[in-house]
């Protein structure tokens, strides 16, 4: 009979792991402390913060297992950590903080590499992974996400009113009852329950002891499953608004609706997992097939031994170390001062056009967090009328920076149509050509025709993600993150064609820009 090893961890070891955990907080503290931001600011995150809880369940799980390995590391590890630390510096300069968030857990599977070696990490893979579930979604991909699942909860929950015999008329995310508008908004886009349940989903998956195919698909479904659920939800409040009044769709009884169908969406993926388990050929029960085990303690007659510290510790200190010299520099680097001129201070007649200023509200410009900026009416002489918006970041460093018109023009029943690119030529006051982005957004009958560029140190850029990669370049080479969104908009009136709104929007764009370098500088 084979003899029973325990490996046991020494003083030194425990010294090491302590020394290792406290320089990797020093070097992605600003990472973690905008991470927890994060989470505090959006619900649909605010699960996150017990995830990492649980994953530390999970390693003291696998403690039994890991007692009996050497636990010797492999030096794949330190490149796997210095790839991960470049990458959250990149992040830092870029502003992507994404990247850093990321960075985080890739270097932290790295210094478990490189500590416990392959055989770690293929026992706490699961406890990696579920941190994944901490990094929220960029906020491009959010409310792209955001919109998208408004729209579907709509249709979704228009039909399940619609079962109930009740006449109901849908415009985009707008569901008219007649005598209330119900607005399917950001809060009821079903994020809250999907991000909370992928993650509890995760977790059940990993408990169930069944084929690979069928844990992975437990944890798809809990995507169509929250889809759907949140579409009944609206249609649910629907009915009842109907019946029994405007007070079903606000205040308290909102929010119990809400926790209620989050908590048959629990059940509802536990009974898939039982459908699975009955589907199969399995002859376990249900209790043997999922459940929780709990570490054994060593056996009484198993010889214990003392681990070493492996050579790659030694090598993990000295990246870490040169990393905790660097990180201070990084995070301390400001933007270059460039010469400009504040947008407050915008002429509001622009050749032929004469311009009425209006104000964005507190509540909105917190969420913008730019530094200046101008919204304004402009009407010529031949009455035709465009609203201009440029907002200015002086640097986007912080993780803000201009969010992309395609998440925010969508709403209160409006829908984008169509989506192009435009060219321009004959642009002052070099005569160059122009880029812009142009959308067309339609509520029914009305029709509204936007372009829009970003302007970004030189640059005009139509696509989002470029955006983000110069920000990473001229952060890299001229320590500058600064940049504007430029906005143009125009009502289609009844009598008119999308063209018409394009020939006002251009002649505005050749009246505006050639004004435009002097407030978002080269």
């Amino acid at each position: 009979m084979a003899e029973t090893i325990i490996w046991r961890e020494t003083s030194l070891r425990w010294a090491l792991v302590t020394v290792l955990t406290a320089a990797l907080a020093f070097v992605y503290w600003d990472g973690l402390v905008e991470l927890e931001d994060l989470w505090s600011k959006k619900e649909e995150y605010s699960h996150a913060y017990i995830l990492p809880i649980i994953s530390l369940f999970l390693v003291w799980q696998k403690s039994d297992e890991l007692r009996q390995l050497p636990l010797e590391g492999s030096w794949l590890g330190i490149p796997v950590v210095v790839v991960g630390i470049l990458l959250g510096f990149a992040g830092s300069l870029s502003t992507i903080y994404l990247v850093v968030h990321y960075s985080i857990l890739i270097t932290l599977t790295g210094v478990v590499l490189a500590y416990l070696g392959r055989q770690g990490l293929m026992l706490l893979w699961a406890p990696l992974l579920l941190l994944f579930f901490t990094i929220p979604l960029p906020p491009f991909l959010y409310n792209a996400v955001s919109v998208k699942l408004q729209l579907i909860s709509s249709e979704l929950g228009v039909a399940t009113i619609r079962l109930f015999g009740i006449s109901v008329f849908l415009e985009g995310n707008v569901i008219d009852l007649g005598n209330y508008k119900l607005q399917v908004v950001e809060a009821c886009n079903g994020l809250r329950y999907l991000f909370p349940l992928m993650s509890i989903a995760f977790i059940m998956a990993y408990f169930f002891r069944v084929a690979l195919w069928k844990r992975v698909l437990v944890f798809l479904a809990s995507i169509p499953l929250t889809i759907l659920m949140n579409s009944i939800r609206i249609g649910i409040i629907g009915v009842m608004v109907e019946y029994w009044g405007t007070d079903m769709a606000e205040g308290f009884l909102h929010d119990f609706e809400g926790w209620l169908f989050f908590m048959v969406c629990m059940f509802m993926l536990i009974g898939i997992m039982w459908l699975i388990y009955k589907a199969g050929t399995e002859q376990r029960s249900f209790q043997e097939v999922f459940g929780i085990d709990y570490p054994q303690p060593p056996p009484k007659d198993a010889s214990v031994k003392l681990r070493t510290v492996p050579v790659t510790a030694y090598g993990l200190l000295l990246v870490l170390g040169m990393a905790s010299v660097v990180a201070p520099i990084i995070e301390g680097r400001q933007d270059a001062e460039v010469s400009r001129i504040s947008l407050d201070e915008f002429p509001v007649d622009i050749g032929s056009w004469r311009g009425q200023r209006d104000r964005i509200k507190d509540i909105y410009l917190e969420e913008l967090d730019l530094t200046d900026y101008i919204i304004a009416d402009y009407v010529d002489d031949r009455r035709r009328k465009v609203n201009f918006y440029a907002a200015y970041y002086a640097s986007q460093r912080a993780g803000e920076s201009a969010h992309s018109p395609q998440s925010c023009l969508p709403g209160g029943g409006w829908k984008i149509n169509k989506i192009t690119q435009q060219k321009i030529d004959n642009v002052p006051p070099e005569g160059d050509s122009l880029s812009v982005n142009r959308v067309q957004i339609q509520m029914g009958e009305s029709k509204i025709l936007v372009y829009y560029w970003f302007q970004q140190r030189g640059r005009v850029i139509t696509n989002e993600y470029l955006v983000k990669w110069y920000l990473l370049v001229d952060g890299l080479q001229r320590n500058r993150t600064d940049g504007a969104l430029v906005r143009l908009t125009t009502m289609i009136n009844a009598n008119e064609e999308w063209t018409d709104g394009d020939e006002r929007l251009i002649d505005f764009i050749r009246d505006v820009v050639p004004m435009l370098h002097d407030y978002v500088p080269d």
